[in-house]
């Protein structure tokens, strides 16, 4: 596993790679400056700036310094957040995305799982058909209707929570924009477990199983829960990185300093480094989170071997 590991590892670097390099002229060749978005400025004093950040010279000689300072973890300074570097930023937005997006994570894991495996064990009984037209629901239904709604109902009405901010990661400022992150995220899970467990409990080795008189709860937990998270691993991969990357529009509905913030105004300001920092941050986690997929699946599946 360890020499599997290392090798992906080392592929992740040629992706890395494609990304940061379609990213820097993708940003260079769409219309404006990082500079033009402000009031006119003198040639003089425009010029001068452009000098202290490297913008005059030529595009490959920008390119290549811009790697010699990502191979040394510096992703550079900011263009609109004058006085401060990219890497300050990320260290101050990401960990807010990354504990509103963990406890969304972890919600969604331990409601979804036990109501799809309940809902495939009672199939087509009232223990199914409910949740399940709930799942339907969470899923039709965006966060940023359930948000409001929440804030709404618990911080308005019944004052229970407050309605927005960060306070310093205080619980009581967590739970609303966790929720709205998990509720579809629940639903996804949910209707995705119980469909995995149906057809793994109608699989011949379960059926033996049973006939050999094991307890259902043993079946259950022994025999058919592993393959049944196999597809929900596929799903989490990519799930995981976007939920724990936080939602934008969770973050504008709360007002949380998270890094989507950032990333959007860097966007509309051309801040070249700070939207290339976010966007590599952002593969590096895929790819990481896709790897730890595939590892688990050894976990589960004792079949798969890694060479």
């Amino acid at each position: 596993m360890l020499k599997y590991s290392l090798k992906r590892f080392a592929g992740a670097i040629p992706t890395l790679l494609i990304i940061v390099t379609l990213s820097f002229f993708m940003l260079r060749a769409a219309p404006g400056g990082p500079f033009d978005m402000q009031r006119a400025m003198p040639p003089q004093i425009k010029k001068n700036i452009e000098k202290m950040y490297h913008l005059n010279e030529p595009l490959w000689e920008q390119y290549g310094r811009y790697l010699g300072n990502i191979v040394q973890g510096d992703f550079g300074p900011s263009y609109v957040y004058r006085g401060t570097t990219v890497n300050s930023l990320i260290a101050e937005g990401f960990p807010v995305d990354l504990i509103i997006g963990g406890f969304a994570l972890l919600i969604a894991l331990g409601l979804g799982i036990p109501i799809g495996i309940v809902a495939a064990m009672r199939q087509n009984t009232g223990w199914d058909y409910g949740p399940m037209a709930l799942a339907m629901l969470g899923i039709s239904v965006p966060n940023f209707v359930v948000a409001p709604i929440l804030i709404l109902v618990l911080a308005v009405e019944l004052q229970w929570l407050p309605a927005g901010g960060w306070a310093h990661g205080s619980p009581l400022h967590v739970i609303l924009p966790t929720v709205s992150l998990a509720a579809p995220l629940v639903a996804y899970i949910a209707r995705l477990m119980r469909g995995s467990m149906v057809e793994v409990l109608n699989s011949p080795y379960i059926r033996t199983a049973r006939a050999k008189g094991l307890p259902t709860r043993t079946v259950i937990l022994r025999h058919a829960l592993k393959p049944a998270l196999l597809p929900l691993v596929s799903y989490l991969g990519p799930a995981a990185v976007g939920i724990i990357t936080g939602s934008i529009v969770i973050e504008e509905i709360f007002a949380l300093p998270g890094i989507g913030r950032f990333f959007v105004n860097g966007a509309l300001n051309r801040d070249y480094t700070l939207v290339m920092g976010v966007t590599i941050l952002y593969g590096m986690l895929i790819i990481g989170v896709n790897l730890a997929a595939d590892l688990l699946y050894g976990v589960l599946d004792p079949r798969v071997r890694y060479q």
